[in-house]
């Protein structure tokens, strides 16, 4: 009936937001909503986040088909909204958080059960309308299994080492796991709550910690964001400095990764060999940035500190070791045929499951979704440099760690084409005192970091939302999983890797 309409033309049924950037903020009644969410069954538009408001509910989306972004906003009558997980599976964990934490409910979902709440806050629904509860912590069910000689393996949410709590619940026939579930929520710490009525400034530091492994990312989302709803634009100096603090972020992260998945496979020296690498890097960001992690060195208007000659020495040095080690570190990966047949053809994600749930980084890329921010719908500077998306179709552990390591070689790449065409010039730009809303999508080494943000004219943050490329990538290696055995979780787990701490906010 609607046609091959595209995202904005369809969304013109309903009220454009004015003073939302750099993408259009469109409001939907009831029966708009309703269409919108009929419409997704044949669309090909990707979501990329959702959240709410107390009577409010807003998703990202992108149209594949001319890379066109827009938020679609429904308020909510009755505290009720209309799911989206029917056709977007990976909304039902995204709205049953809202559920937890708004009160707003979604109709049509399948999966009822809470996500974030334990059942241990003391109140029910804390951004919406709170009410204080004695319930204690209540039991969560899990999904069942039915089959002749299925059991049951619990493992966490307390894990050995230092690893953050999650609940895997393994429903298995001897070694082969017949299927997974996840429980998460244990490392919610309030983080929408928190920064609002906070100054820009001690806002952005909190975002920045939303997952510490990508600070930078989360610190880049966040005053990207905030210059959007501002409308104004960090200095030329200030974009090529904040992507070579990221290309560094994504060097540092895939390195170790490859390391710690090799040490679940029992291949413990390119553990060591990966680790070595990693602390060259978070060496390297001390000297030049004054920080290991880079945390609080992008800022909203550009950055809070420059990269002097010296500076440049130094990089230019570390990442020649860089490059030189890890070739040889990766062809002794390639030519251990033991390592090799753990991780190829274990943990497979079919491309067809990446795309449904618009899953994104190494995951989605190593099993054939090349989507990556930098690209579309890009960002300064990287419209001005030269790199390429690595894409596999196999989606096994394998397939991964390739991805991960073409990555790093696109990001040295990178990192000398900054250097080399950095311009001179200041660091910051003013931030006008005026009220706004502005959203910005960033690349992490996880993937898309989507940062939505409404501030006043007083300079304060109204509401913010950051969100995790792991809300859709976790869902995911439930699948995974399937069919392989038990002893190979930590190497598919590992391979994921996928942040509790940013998706449990």
């Amino acid at each position: 009936m609607l046609g091959n309409v595209s995202l904005l033309d369809f969304l013109t049924v309903g009220h454009e937001v004015p003073g939302h950037r750099p993408w259009p903020r469109f409001q939907l009644d009831a029966r708009g909503w309703r269409a919108f969410e009929d419409k997704l069954s044949a669309a090909d538009w990707v979501l990329l986040a959702e959240w709410a408001e107390p009577n409010e509910v807003h998703a990202v989306f992108r149209d594949e088909d001319n890379g066109h972004i827009a938020v679609v906003s429904h308020p909510c009558v009755n505290h009720r909204f209309v799911g989206l997980g029917r056709w977007r599976p990976g909304a039902i964990r995204i709205e049953r958080a809202i559920h937890d934490l708004y009160g707003l409910a979604p109709q049509g979902g399948t999966d009822q059960r809470p996500w974030l709440d334990h059942g241990r806050w003391g109140i029910k629904h804390p951004l919406g309308t709170p009410r204080a509860t004695e319930d204690g912590p209540h039991l969560y069910k899990f999904r069942t299994a039915e089959g002749e000689g299925l059991h049951q393996i619990p493992v966490g949410p307390v894990h050995a080492g230092i690893i953050e709590p999650g609940h895997f619940r393994f429903h298995a026939q001897g070694e082969t796991v017949v299927r997974l579930e996840e429980r998460l929520g244990y490392v919610h710490k309030g983080i929408e709550g928190v920064v609002q009525g906070k100054p820009i400034v001690d806002a952005g530091r909190i975002i920045a910690r939303v997952s510490g492994d990508s600070t930078v990312a989360y610190g880049l989302g966040f005053a990207r964001a905030v210059e959007a709803a501002l409308g104004c634009e960090p200095p030329p100096r200030a974009h090529y400095l904040r992507a070579l603090m990221a290309e560094l972020e994504r060097i540092a992260n895939h390195l170790f990764d490859i390391g710690a998945i090799c040490n679940d496979a029992a291949f413990a020296l390119m553990l060591s060999h990966m680790g070595v690498l990693r602390e060259n890097i978070l060496q390297a960001n001390m000297a030049c940035f004054g920080h290991r992690l880079l945390m609080d060195r992008i800022i909203p208007g550009g950055v809070a500190v420059d990269l002097t000659d010296d500076s440049r020495v130094i990089l230019r040095r570390v990442l020649h070791v860089i490059a030189k080690d890890f070739k040889r570190a990766l062809h002794l990966y390639e030519e251990t045929p033991s390592l090799l047949d753990r991780t190829t053809g274990t943990g497979v994600v079919p491309g067809s499951l990446v795309h449904r749930f618009g899953a994104g980084g190494f995951v989605g890329r190593a099993s054939s979704r090349g989507h990556d921010a930098r690209k579309i719908p890009g960002y300064a500077p990287y419209d001005d440099l030269d790199f390429e998306i690595p894409v596999m179709a196999e989606g096994d552990v394998h397939a991964r760690i390739m991805v991960r390591a073409a990555e790093i070689r696109q990001s040295l790449s990178l990192i000398e084409q900054i250097l080399a065409r950095m311009p001179a010039g200041p660091l910051t730009a003013p931030l006008p005192m005026r009220a706004g809303e502005g959203l910005a999508i960033v690349e992490s080494f996880r993937g898309e970091v989507v940062v939505w943000v409404r501030v006043s004219e007083i300079g304060k943050v109204v509401r913010c939302h950051p969100h995790d490329p792991s809300w859709f990538q976790w869902p995911l290696l439930e699948a995974a999983i399937e069919g392989n055995i038990v002893a190979d979780f930590p190497l598919c787990n590992k391979s994921f890797n996928c942040s509790y701490s940013g998706h449990d906010l």
